[in-house]
């Protein structure tokens, strides 16, 4: 039996073309298939979990902070320029163990993440 891999984190959603449209614009995804059933699939060109983007029902409470969504990124200030020239604007630059990341919301105010810890450690290897 093979150890299962985490390959999709579905996203509930006012709006899900907003919100697929700020995951590719700031993040690089993109359509993984045709809307299907309501549901818009993103990939990102360099592998990693899909997002599954889906309409959220009225009486779903969104924004909450039991999930975050950790981006790898190697140069944090490069990233947060080119967001920011974009329209999206991360908060400070934080100092960790090593690494460093910053925090944002999407538009249904769920939070995102932009980190460097995957690439601390020799030759930019690291873990996580």
């Amino acid at each position: 039996m093979t150890t299962p891999r985490l390959g999709t984190i579905l996203i509930y959603a006012r709006n899900p073309e907003r919100t697929a449209a700020f995951y590719q614009r700031y993040f690089g995804f993109e359509p993984d298939t045709d809307v299907v059933e309501g549901l818009i699939t993103l990939a990102s060109p360099s592998g990693g979990a899909r997002l599954v983007i889906h309409q959220a029902a009225r009486t779903v409470k969104l924004g909450q902070v039991g999930v975050k969504l950790v981006f790898d990124v190697e140069d944090i200030e490069a990233f947060k320029e080119k967001s920011a020239a974009l329209g999206l604007h991360f908060g400070a630059t934080h100092q960790a163990d090593g690494y460093t990341f910053a925090n944002a919301k999407d538009p249904d105010k769920n939070s995102v993440s932009i980190s460097s810890r995957v690439f601390r450690g020799v030759g930019g290897e690291g873990s996580r």
